[in-house]
């Protein structure tokens, strides 16, 4: 990486060297010299064609972008409202790849076309109303149109409520982990606050114990989710601004210091039954071929990889910020349920870290009796 950068530095010195260069010899130009940096026709004709080579690049460019890279992109997403995302994205691509297509081709040959000629004027308007009405028109119709779409499609999918009993999940960022709390057998998330954070008593959150709806929250560091039934996420930050991303979902969320954000979707796709997508099936077939090739030059972190949901932090939030991942497995009712059946609630994790401290204590007093007789 450094040669790289000592590269491009070098070069970066040699064309500010090259221009600073042409800068003098311009100064040096005689008066009457000063029509030899005048374009010919040749000249002219020559950059005409240039235009269409350049042309041609951004066409090759984007025909190869779209056919090497689009193996990389999300498989289907794994939630309700994610279709309907994906199908505005897509409408987005197509309307802005068919302008470019046609006003790039537009430009490039009326400035062939056009092109400087002795002799030669080129027809202009210098004001016509009919075609600027055209191409004001359209764009405002056109984007209008996406504008709206995109209010509908966002007021859907922002509809955090509590109809059809969704389940309550709260994501806690802090640099640089991601901590998920369920609302328990009652689902409802007792009150919380940073000023009430108390790790001698296993409080990491900053539950209020004195709130009955605290006590059967489950604290956990990955998040179960019942597919089809729909969730409503409060998101917390400790610290810094950060980010909920969860790619698969089509949903993201910033965690604000200070406020409670929230978000709402209804996973659709096990974490089983996208494993078995094809796109999936290919995505881990080529990364666990360059994890084989690193682990056959002792490289780290090559161990095969398998998929899984993610949630990750979209804002660059400090050094660390790349560690910011908590998996997600979306399962069936039943597994959720025998899942949920297996975990500590607050209460009994305050309990057994009270106990442990009362031992401790009896045994210290223990002692001191012993050392005394």
């Amino acid at each position: 990486m450094t040669t790289v950068l000592i590269l491009a530095v070098l070069v970066l010195v040699a064309i500010a060297i090259w221009q600073m260069t042409k800068i003098f010899e311009l100064s040096q130009m005689r008066a009457e010299s000063s029509n030899a940096e005048v374009a010919s026709d040749a000249d002219n004709k020559n950059n005409g064609y240039l235009l269409f080579a350049f042309l041609i690049f951004i066409y090759g460019i984007t025909i190869f972008s779209f056919a090497k890279y689009t193996k990389v992109l999300l498989p289907e997403a794994a939630s309700a409202h994610g279709g309907e995302y994906d199908t505005l994205m897509w409408v987005s691509f197509a309307i802005i790849f068919f302008v470019q297509t046609i006003t790039q081709a537009l430009l490039h040959y009326f400035g062939y076309k056009y092109r400087g000629e002795k002799g030669k004027k080129a027809l202009f308007y210098a004001d016509n109303d009919r075609l600027e009405f055209i191409w004001t028109i359209i764009p405002v119709i056109v984007l209008a149109g996406l504008i709206i779409w995109g209010l509908y499609s966002w007021t859907n999918i922002m509809d955090v409520n509590d109809e059809d009993n969704p389940l309550v999940v709260e994501l806690y960022a802090q640099q640089f982990n991601w901590t998920a709390r369920y609302g328990g057998e009652d689902n409802v998330l007792g009150d919380a606050s940073v000023r009430l954070i108390d790790i001698n008593r296993a409080n990491v959150l900053g539950l209020d114990e004195s709130d009955p709806n605290a006590g059967d929250d489950v604290i956990v560091k990955e998040l179960h989710l019942p597919v089809g039934r729909k969730v409503n996420f409060y998101m917390r930050s400790q610290d810094v601004l950060h980010s909920a991303y969860m790619p698969h979902f089509r949903a993201q969320m910033n965690c604000v210091p200070g406020m409670i954000t929230e978000f709402s979707f209804t996973p659709t796709i096990t974490t089983e039954e996208m494993r078995m997508n094809p796109d999936v099936i290919e995505k881990v077939k080529r990364t666990n071929a360059i994890r084989a090739e690193k682990a056959a030059a002792g490289e780290p972190n090559s161990d095969p990889w398998e998929f899984d949901y993610v949630l990750l932090c979209n804002k660059i939030c400090g050094t660390s910020h790349y560690n910011m991942q908590l998996k997600i497995i979306v399962e069936t009712e039943e597994e959720y349920n025998a899942w949920m059946a297996e975990q500590t609630t607050f209460s009994n994790m305050l309990i057994k870290e009270d106990t442990a401290s009362n031992g401790d204590a009896v045994e210290s007093a223990n002692n001191n009796v012993a050392m005394l007789e």
